[in-house]
């Protein structure tokens, strides 16, 4: 099993920066993709990023692509997400997830066997 918790959510005005971080724990895997999935209250849960093992690959949902950006640290078992300029509507419950097997790329949804509880992230006006 591999625990992932999330950590760094918060309140913020429009336009400003946060960064978000997981850290994984349990089972390790040696090679795995890592990411993060959000979702707003009434909404379905939405792709926002994701990053390889080694941080030379990543792929972003079209809403966030040019104002976040996904890294990691594998010696602290940790991956990152830093996002700009933030927006009302990046307001959401922000979820840490890791596909451990990586069997394409980008992953789908359903390759995250690994899933954190969620941070909250408000963007106020």
């Amino acid at each position: 099993q591999v625990q992932l918790v999330e950590s760094g959510g918060g309140l913020v005005q429009a336009g400003d920066s946060l960064r978000l971080s997981c850290t994984a724990s349990g089972r390790t895997f040696s090679s795995g993709a890592m990411g993060w999935f959000r979702q707003a209250p009434g909404k379905e849960r939405e792709f926002v990023a994701v990053i390889n093992w080694s941080g030379d690959k990543t792929y972003y949902g079209p809403s966030v692509k040019g104002r976040f950006t996904a890294s990691r640290d594998n010696a602290k078992n940790t991956m990152y997400l830093q996002m700009n300029s933030l927006k009302p509507e990046d307001t959401a419950v922000y979820y840490c997830v890791a596909d451990i097997y990586v069997l394409r790329w980008p992953p789908l949804r359903a390759d995250y066997a690994y899933w954190g509880q969620g941070t909250q992230v408000t963007v106020s006006s």
